[in-house]
């Protein structure tokens, strides 16, 4: 039998920022109907290929949940590898809801709520689908520009829109469009990267109009409209003056969200302490980091580093440390994770240490028995439900209210 942790205790501990990792075993469509809002999607079968990467220090305290079904198999497997203080939660998911906690549904919930946060508080501008719709259809002065992966703009995506990865937005806007008139218009599939998307290129202050695209591909699709499949546009690169240009105005960014700087001499120092986590992400794109990243950060693209941070940092309370020889995207990732409450680094000088190449150690793909299938994933989902999930992430806020432990703040 597993030593157990109450649920007031885990909460005890989120209010004061001590380190903890909240795992839960269930299979990822499981874990989406309901969760703690920092909880992470850990099945017992992926325990050995990914708890190094994602608990990186031996001695974190680990609290692992299920339906009280594989508890103790989860604890032994963690304790051979090399984590003492591992504990079940007592009672389980279903003690947590009896305490009167929230439980958050879907993936990726807290960086959902937090940019229903940020839309709530910035009142970030936005346009509906119909209103986008005809200005693509009178050709006005207008940048579409999708703020998702690329493999998820090539499946579909809005008419004539452009592959530009959250983290991207603000190095290349200028590129993209040199006018200051040109009106910005950012999408994602849903909400979340069109919203921070859209903000990022408002907080760096890009002197375009910006506007994000209401309910992304989903209100697309709701309001009758086709979506385009197979699209490959990507903005050719940055000259040096608009990459100096953008790093000096996302500097500004971070610098106001209070995030520090380190050079490799710092970084060394908070890599030897033993008393805290540390996770070192390169926010470049994955074909910048193959060829060439700094000895022991892990690749994760900075827009969806900040739309996936449950999965990447699951240990709430840890130190992140973020880099990118352009530094844009570094600072506007980081100021983006500040916000959300992580202690976070930005490393000046990423390129001056020991270098590797490859695509490095990375979390693998959920296979596909228990997945959780989104409501924007493909084309075959009925209104109905993209009205609810749109209605579910509006919601968020006011859960974020009631949960009361998430220590986010908006610029």
């Amino acid at each position: 039998m597993s030593p157990t942790i109450s649920a007031r205790d885990v909460r005890a501990a989120l209010l004061a920022r001590r380190e903890i990792a909240l795992l839960d075993l269930r299979e990822e469509s499981d874990f989406a109907r309901g969760h703690p809002l920092f909880a992470a999607q850990l099945p017992v079968e992926r325990i050995d290929a990914e708890i190094g990467i994602r608990v990186p220090r031996r001695d974190t305290l680990i609290v692992v949940y299920d339906d009280d079904r594989r508890v103790d198999e989860a604890r032994d497997r963690l304790r051979s590898l090399g984590y003492p203080r591992v504990y079940g939660l007592s009672g389980g998911i279903g003690r947590w809801r009896d305490e009167g906690f929230e439980l958050f549904e879907d993936v990726n919930s807290y960086s959902k709520a937090f940019g229903e946060l940020v839309a709530s508080r910035r009142h970030t501008p936005s346009l509906s689908a119909d209103e986008l719709r005809a200005l693509i259809d009178e050709q006005a002065d207008i940048a579409i520009l999708d703020a998702r992966r690329f493999d998820e703009y090539n499946t579909m995506s809005i008419p004539t829109g452009i592959s530009v990865p959250g983290a991207e937005l603000v190095l290349r806007a200028r590129a993209i469009a040199p006018s200051p008139t040109t009106t910005l218009v950012v999408n994602c599939a849903g909400r979340t990267r069109s919203i921070i998307g859209a903000q990022s290129l408002i907080n760096a202050g890009v002197p375009n109009p910006v506007m994000a695209l209401r309910n992304g591909t989903i209100g697309w699709k709701l309001a009758g409209h086709r979506l385009a499949t197979g699209q490959t546009r990507c903005p050719a690169d940055v000259p040096d003056e608009i990459a100096s240009e953008a790093r000096h105005c996302a500097r500004a960014v971070s610098y106001r969200a209070g995030v520090a700087r380190v050079t490799p001499g710092e970084l060394a120092s908070l890599e030897a302490a033993d008393d805290r986590s540390l996770y070192r992400f390169d926010v470049r794109t994955p074909e910048e980091y193959a060829a060439g990243h700094a000895r022991g950060f892990l690749g994760a693209p900075g827009g969806q580093l900040v739309q996936e941070i449950d999965a990447h940092a699951p240990v709430r309370g840890a130190r992140i440390v973020v880099a990118d020889d352009r530094g844009a995207r570094a600072d506007m990732t980081a100021s983006w994770l500040a916000q959300m409450g992580w202690d976070v680094y930005v490393l000046d000088g990423a390129s001056d240490g020991p270098t590797e190449v490859g695509p490095g150690p990375a979390i693998s793909p959920r296979p596909a028995t228990g997945r959780y299938r989104r409501p924007y994933e493909g084309t075959d989902h009925g209104a109905d439900a993209m009205q609810a999930y749109i209605q579910w992430e509006l919601g968020l806020v006011d859960q974020l209210a009631r949960d009361g432990t998430h220590r986010f703040f908006v610029i």
